[in-house]
């Protein structure tokens, strides 16, 4: 019986767990560590803000100066951003910028367009004075520590670091970081048929362009991918291909990720090569990608998807790319939504469709047929429409969960 995607998504999870867990760390600057996982609980060196600024252009004030009604005031010299000012005198008001520290003394800040006159008075203006309204102590003042107090947890181990946690991290001062070592795949194409791009296409030869789609795909997820190059339909050839990155202790294979060679047929050449090898060559209800491979090979985790384009781009999608999330803490997974079909669908009772779309203005119109080969139609297509197995029928403007790719 066909294993269901859920149970061979999490099968994938289980074999990858102990590799991941056997990382190391990598000590990146801020930069090299976008996409990457945070390695360790991460306390905040310091207040942000570190000191008490202003919120806004204005007036740095004392408010217990400004009785009901407001009241006039000395100016006082300019605290601009970056400066350390002096201490607020009772009776004065001084103009500060956005983000400048408060005068020791001050306790609330005036905007300026609620000030009379409502522009700053010349520098070289000693008795210049300004009218005031009431203001309330805390008015548009930025506490230290309002974001967050030194020695508070600023990140937990295991986040995802993007452009939102790296800032935070550059605002506390830290110009290095220290994050999980990514997982180093063996990513292996099979077939004699197969040729690199960029060579002459012969008679019954095509290019391989799982390679290409995988290594992206991988890259993108945060893996570090060793390419073999292409692998012929020999087992002896394949089996000493792999010894001979196994046995590379500069640079350790984590897991081992092969295209083709994985289904029924007389040839091939992954399920000959795995022979006598704790590898299980299943077939999961899903089209495409239902032929897969799962085990060990010598000690190292194997995964082994078909041979189709579509197939294995879909595989690495709805199997790998999840159980790295699961295990790894990266990439982030794939945004799912809801959204209205643009025209009929109908799928294969018992197998999890995935197509290929595009979603605009939260409809998705397939792009190209169900067939495992059509690589143009994924390349136009910006999301996976998923149809569970139970469902054969759709009709237009029937919600579908896509995920957006």
């Amino acid at each position: 019986m066909p294993r269901s995607v859920a149970a061979h998504r999490q099968a994938v999870a289980e074999l990858l767990t102990a590799a991941a867990a056997r990382k190391g760390t990598l000590r990146l600057p801020l930069m090299d560590a976008l996409g990457r996982v945070l390695a360790v609980d991460l306390h905040a060196p310091l207040s942000l803000p570190p000191f008490a600024n202003s919120q806004m252009d204005g007036f740095a004030v004392r408010s217990a100066d400004i009785p009901d009604g407001g009241a006039r005031l000395r100016v006082a010299a300019p605290v601009p951003a970056g400066a350390a000012p002096e201490a607020l005198k009772a009776g004065h008001a001084a103009p500060i910028m956005t983000g400048a520290m408060m005068p020791e003394g001050a306790d609330a800040v005036v905007p300026i367009e609620k000030a009379t006159p409502g522009t700053f008075p010349a520098p070289t203006d000693v008795d210049a004075e300004v009218e005031l309204p009431t203001v309330e102590p805390g008015t548009y003042v930025r506490d230290c520590g309002s974001d967050i107090e030194k020695g508070a947890l600023a990140l937990a181990s295991g986040t995802l670091l993007g452009p939102s946690q790296l800032g935070l991290l550059a605002a506390l001062g830290l110009g290095e970081v220290e994050t999980r070592q990514p997982l180093r795949v063996l990513l292996v194409t099979t077939g004699d048929e197969v040729l690199e791009p960029g060579t002459e296409l012969t008679a019954g030869k095509i290019y391989d362009s799982n390679g290409t789609l995988l290594e992206a795909s991988m890259r993108q997820a945060g893996l570090d991918v060793v390419r073999t190059g292409i692998s012929g339909d020999q087992p002896g050839d394949l089996l000493a291909v792999l010894r001979q990155h196994l046995r590379n202790t500069e640079k350790p294979v984590d897991v081992i990720v092969s295209t083709g060679g994985v289904s029924k047929g007389a040839y091939e050449v992954v399920r000959l090569a795995m022979t006598g090898h704790p590898v299980e060559f299943l077939h999961v209800a899903m089209q495409p990608g239902g032929p897969q491979g799962l085990g060990t090979f010598e000690g190292t985790p194997f995964v082994g998807f078909p041979g189709n384009p579509v197939s294995c781009l879909v595989s690495f999608e709805m199997f790998l790319r999840p159980a790295l999330s699961q295990v790894a803490g990266t990439p982030s997974p794939r945004p799912v939504l809801r959204v209205r079909l643009a025209a009929d669908l109908t799928s294969p009772e018992g197998k999890h469709q995935v197509r290929r779309g595009t979603v605009v203005d939260g409809v998705v119109r397939m792009e190209g047929g169900a067939g495992s080969h059509l690589v143009h139609a994924l390349a136009r297509a910006n999301a996976l429409v998923q149809i569970p197995g139970d469902v054969t029928e759709l009709a237009e403007g029937d919600e579908v969960e896509v995920w957006m790719l």
